[in-house]
């Protein structure tokens, strides 16, 4: 992680755990952290819990019951930079996400980016995590 984005994510670890604090949700402190960070809503949620992309990883794994293969930073990295770079996360890469995140899935995108998942998967995406 370059200078710049490390120092970010401590930004953002310190002041989602002082929010957390005060009582705010995980998907309020991720819509106040994107007043100051631009960034994707996929990687704004990863700051609000206050996560690295390793404990992310690690918290896939976890909840896919996979070792290795399942999720990688760097496609984590493509998939928070989707869709300027990178790749298109997965519906169910996105549910487990949201799990990981404690929010909805459909949190995790833009209204724009949602709108390209066809409807029956954005009516997944709407749902609980």
């Amino acid at each position: 992680m370059s200078g710049t984005g490390y120092r970010t994510l401590l930004d953002c670890r310190r002041r989602s755990r002082y929010l957390r604090q005060h009582g705010f949700t995980v998907d309020q402190i991720a819509v106040i952290l994107g007043l100051d960070h631009p960034a994707t809503p996929l990687r704004l949620y990863r700051y609000a819990a206050g996560l690295t992309a390793a404990q992310t990883i690690e918290a896939f794994h976890q909840f896919a019951g996979t070792i290795g293969a399942g999720l990688r930073e760097s496609r984590l990295y493509d998939y928070e930079n989707w869709p300027q770079a990178g790749r298109r996360p997965s519906v169910s890469t996105l549910r487990l996400l949201a799990r990981i995140y404690g929010t909805r899935p459909a949190h995790l995108l833009t209204a724009e980016t949602l709108a390209t998942y066809a409807r029956h998967d954005q009516r997944i995406l709407h749902e609980e995590g």
